[in-house]
Formats: C-alpha cells, sequence, structure tokens
C-alpha cells in the first residue's frame, strides 16, 4: 500500500529543465535555469496554497474518500466574564485582575466583619423578603448568621473557608440565579461582580437596592424574586453540611449569597472603582455575549471544509444558532442525541457534511454504546456520548461518536472500550471516525485519568489517533486556570502560578482504526486562525473555549 506520502509525490508535476549546460551557450543555459526555478517556486506557491485553502485539488491530491475532520469542545466561557484568567489586550484586565488576587491575599484593614457589610438593616429586610416567599426556616438561618457568620473576617474568615464550597453555599444559589434567559430570549441578571450585569454597583447601598429588587421582587418569568429559584441542598450528596444546615438550606443559601456578592463589591470598590465596570461590560461584550456568534464565526471561517465536525459541551442555544446560520444549514446537516440533557445543557453534537454523506441513510446508536458498559458504574450523563451510524456516497458506512469526558477523565477509557466493543457487534462492521475530549491529564493520580494509560489501551486495541505514533503528554490541549473572582476559592490560581497550577493538559482526540485509516495535517488551535500559541492560557477575547479545536485529514488505506 503506498503510502501517504509517495501518493502526493506520484501526483506531483516534474518541473521542466534539468539546469545541465545545452549547445546554446551560457545565456540559453542561465535562462533554462531561470525557468526552472520560477517554474518550482510557482508550483511550491500553487501547492501550498491548495493547502492552505483546501480546494477540490487538495482533496484530488490525497485520494478518494479521503475526508477532513474536526473536534471541539465549544465550552468554558459561562456567565461570569472573571472566572479564568484570559489573555486581553486590556491593559486594566492585567493590572484589575491583579489587584483583587492582592486584596484577598494581604486585605490588611479592609478585612471588615461580615456584620459591616450586611447590617442589621439589611438582615431584617432579607427576613422579610425570604418569609414573604414561606422559605422554611428562616429565623433557623438568621440565628445561624448571627452566631457563625456575623463576625467572620470577610476575606480571611469568610472567601477563604473551605467548607463554604464543600457545601456548596455559594456555587448552588449562584448557579441557579445568576443569568436567566427569559421567554423570547430576555436576559436578567443577578446583580453581582460575576456576570454581565449591567446595572452600576459602585457601592453596598447601590448594590443592595438592585439585589433585593431581584431576589424578592422581580418577576422573572412565572416565578417571583430569585429566592423562589433556590433548591435545596441534600446532606447524602455533600456530607460536609450539618442535619441543621440541611433543613435551612435554602435560607441559608440566600444570607451566604449575599454575604458573598457584597464582599466582592466591596472588593471591586476598595481595589479598582473607576474602571472594573467599564472592564466588565468590554469582556461582556467580546467574549460572553458573542460567545456563540463567534464560535459559529470560527467554525464557518476556519474550517467550513470539514466533512466531519465533532462537538462537545454543546448548548441548545447553539443548536438552534447553527441550525439557523446563513452558511451551515446549506452544507451540513446538525446530528443531536435524543437524549440531550436539559438541565446541564452540555451535549455532544455531529456536524456532516452532505457532499460527502448521505445523511438519508442515519441512525443514532448511542444506546448500542451504552448498553456495552453493562453494569459498570461509568460518571456519564445524557448528552454526554453520542454515536451515529451513518453511509458515505461510495455506500462505506462509518461509526461517529463525540464524547465529552468528566472532569478527571475516569469515564475515558470506559466509554473507549464500550465503542469498540459495540463497532464489533455491528454487521457490517463500520469505520470508526471518534472525536473527543477526553480529560485526560499529563500526571496520572488515583483520581485522575492519565495520557499515557490511555494511549496504551489505544494501541491495544489498533487504535490510531491524529497524533501519529509518537504520542507525547506535553501536548497539551488546554491552559486555563481559575481567578478568584469566582465561587470556589480553593480552585483559585495566582497569575504567577497558572503555569505551574494552571490545567495544562492533553485532553483532546480524533481515533480512528489503524487499519483503516492514516492521519495527515494535523493541527491544533487556540486563535480561530489555525493556530495554536504555546504558554498563553484560553479562552482569550477572540477565542472563546478553554479547549484547543484539533482538525485532521484522514485518508482511507
Amino acid at each position: 500500500m503506498a503510502t501517504l506520502r509517495s501518493r502526493i509525490a506520484s501526483r506531483a508535476p516534474v518541473p521542466a529543465g534539468t539546469g545541465t549546460r545545452s549547445d546554446g551557450g551560457g545565456k540559453q543555459y542561465w535562462r533554462k535555469i531561470m525557468f526552472s526555478c520560477a517554474f518550482c517556486l510557482a508550483f511550491f506557491a500553487v501547492v501550498l496554497w491548495s493547502f492552505g485553502s483546501r480546494t477540490k485539488d487538495v482533496m484530488d491530491v490525497l485520494g478518494p474518500g479521503s475526508l477532513r475532520v474536526t473536534t471541539w469542545n465549544i465550552a468554558a466561557i459561562n456567565n461570569n466574564p472573571f472566572e479564568y484568567w484570559i489573555s486581553s489586550d486590556d491593559p486594566s484586565y492585567e493590572s484589575t485582575m491583579t489587584a483583587v488576587q492582592n486584596f484577598i491575599k494581604s486585605p490588611g484593614q479592609n478585612d471588615v466583619t461580615v456584620g459591616t457589610i450586611i447590617t442589621s438593616k439589611l438582615l431584617a429586610e432579607m427576613r422579610r423578603g425570604m418569609k414573604a416567599h414561606n422559605i422554611p426556616e428562616v429565623d433557623a438561618a438568621i440565628r445561624e448568621f448571627k452566631t457563625n457568620y456575623k463576625n467572620r473576617r470577610i476575606i480571611s474568615d469568610f472567601l477563604k473557608d473551605k467548607s463554604i464550597g464543600s457545601k456548596r453555599l455559594v456555587s448552588m444559589p449562584d448557579r441557579v440565579t445568576n443569568t436567566l434567559e427569559l421567554k423570547g430570549g430576555i436576559m436578567v441578571y443577578r446583580p453581582t461582580v460575576i456576570n454581565c450585569y449591567t446595572g452600576p454597583l459602585p457601592n453596598i447601598s447601590t448594590w443592595w437596592k438592585a439585589w433585593s429588587r431581584f431576589m424578592f421582587a422581580e418577576s422573572l418569568g412565572e416565578e417571583k424574586g430569585g429566592v423562589s429559584l433556590l433548591l435545596p441542598i441534600n446532606r447524602s450528596k455533600y456530607p460536609a453540611l450539618s442535619v441543621e444546615e440541611e433543613k435551612m438550606s435554602i435560607a441559608l443559601q440566600a444570607i451566604i449569597l449575599a454575604i458573598f456578592d457584597a464582599t466582592l463589591v466591596y472588593m471591586m470598590e476598595h481595589t479598582s472603582k473607576d474602571h472594573w465596570e467599564a472592564l466588565r461590560t468590554g469582556i461582556c461584550q467580546r467574549l460572553n455575549l458573542n460567545k456563540v456568534p463567534r464560535t459559529l464565526d470560527i467554525l464557518r471561517n476556519t474550517y467550513k471544509d470539514s466533512e466531519i465536525i465533532f462537538l462537545q459541551e454543546v448548548s441548545s442555544k447553539f443548536v438552534e444558532k447553527a441550525k439557523n446560520d446563513r452558511y451551515f444549514p446549506s452544507e451540513y446537516d446538525i446530528f443531536t442525541p435524543d437524549k440531550m440533557n436539559p438541565k446541564r445543557d452540555q451535549n455532544s453534537v455531529i456536524m456532516v457534511r452532505r457532499r460527502y454523506f448521505n445523511t438519508a441513510v442515519v441512525e443514532e446508536v448511542t444506546s448500542v454504546v451504552q448498553s456495552s458498559m453493562g453494569d459498570e458504574n461509568v460518571p456519564v450523563s445524557d448528552g454526554d456520548i453520542f454515536a451515529l451510524r451513518i453511509e458515505n456516497w461510495m455506500k462505506q458506512s462509518f461509526l461517529l461518536v463525540s464524547f465529552h469526558g468528566d472532569t478527571n477523565g475516569l469515564a475515558t477509557i470506559p466509554v473507549f472500550r464500550a465503542v469498540h466493543k459495540a463497532i464489533f457487534s455491528m454487521n457490517p462492521r463500520p469505520k470508526l471516525i471518534f472525536g473527543l475530549d477526553a480529560n485526560t491529564h499529563e500526571v496520572s493520580t488515583k483520581k485522575k485519568q492519565g495520557f499515557s494509560e490511555f494511549v496504551l489501551d489505544l494501541k491495544d486495541k489498533g487504535i490510531g489517533t491524529c497524533w501519529g505514533q509518537q504520542l507525547d503528554p506535553r501536548n497539551r490541549t488546554t491552559f486555563n486556570a481559575r481567578t478568584y473572582l469566582q465561587p470556589q476559592l480553593n480552585k483559585a490560581v495566582e497569575k504567577e502560578e497558572t503555569h505551574t497550577k494552571g490545567d495544562r493538559n492533553p485532553k483532546d482526540f480524533i481515533l480512528f482504526f489503524n487499519s483503516e485509516f492514516e492521519s495527515w495535517g494535523t493541527t491544533k488551535d487556540n486563535t480561530g486562525e489555525q493556530k495554536y500559541i504555546e504558554d498563553m492560557v484560553f479562552p482569550t477575547m477572540s477565542f472563546p473555549s478553554d479547549h484547543a479545536i484539533l482538525s485532521t485529514y484522514l485518508i482511507p488505506k
């Protein structure tokens, strides 16, 4: 079987002129030399242009049945513009985030008590608001505040208290109230530093007026007031909670969330009062609010010639926008799982190009993969695995799989083995192409799936990757780190430690059987321009994900 290199070489025309001096003398000799050089330069320019723009001629060179495959976990940017360290061209970004970091590390006399910012007057108003909503155990939660929180220092005793994180007393209520999309696409934001709220928050007084109105009076679709959205926290799932805290969990969440939001406003007032709100507005407009349009723009312009696009952690909003996009509906069919997860709204999706695939002959076989896992307790949810069986126009059968692994990657090997088992149960056996965010880690631990162990399992089953045979655990596809402006301070990383403590790992793959395909021209991209800048944290202001895009050409054997 000819290799890819020999296939390309066999199609290359031989430049005219050999450089041998003719009988015509020196002038004719140099004229031939110059002509040959010019022809070679023109030829290689055409070849490079062809591969850069990926015209039909490129696929002619790669051979019939060849296809370009792209995979991308498009998540990461959520409702908080400050959650991750980003690469920004705004000089006020680093100064603001560094000031916040230094404030939390050494607050000095600004480390006031909780009772200083959540005064008796505010607490009484909060009590009346919760009582009006019939929240259970309000008085018990008020007593807990006075006994256990009022005299704490806002930074050293409150924000840095890891037990608040393990009890989910901030992250849980933040998740359900941070940003709400009502009917008609109307966006409503809890008045806080860590979302795209548009009103001014210069001080505690202004913040409280807006916050109390949102939590207790504002109409939020079928609900009235953000407090009505809070859910009980179960001790069975979060055992750090005491029995009493579980009983009062809704009222306690409201109080702890108020302390958290007030602390952030106080901190911004004392570190970057003059510019933090303008900075937030700029990030929200370019990154958070522009996430879906920018993601579609990258796929539409840089990866529009892909035959397959695997996507992970896709929201229903993205799917809707893609299906109504000016480009994709005319070129691609966009397939989603029958069992999407509406609550998490993070689903694996597969886009296939109609000029390569016969989308009339397609069948979802996700259930076949899931049943192949047997009774094994694998940490996967609806929407994480999506498997399609489809034919191309040459009537060749394919199994296409898109998968998003759990945070620690512990589901990746069991899911891969289930895919491997499932494909051998199919008759005729289809060709496998598998795009995934494996969440594998450079260094293996008891709680995190290592890159090397996963690669060994792939090799044992004859699976190739877009990275070829020499797999390097330092070939990273993520580089991100949380800041101090988010609910889980135990996960915060100082700016100077992003390289050592950030998430820099080799997480993403395109897989196939070595006996069926060889890959060529693999790229990874953290710019949206088919380029990867090493040692740059991302997301950036122009790249809206914390995972790089992988793309490769697969050539049938």
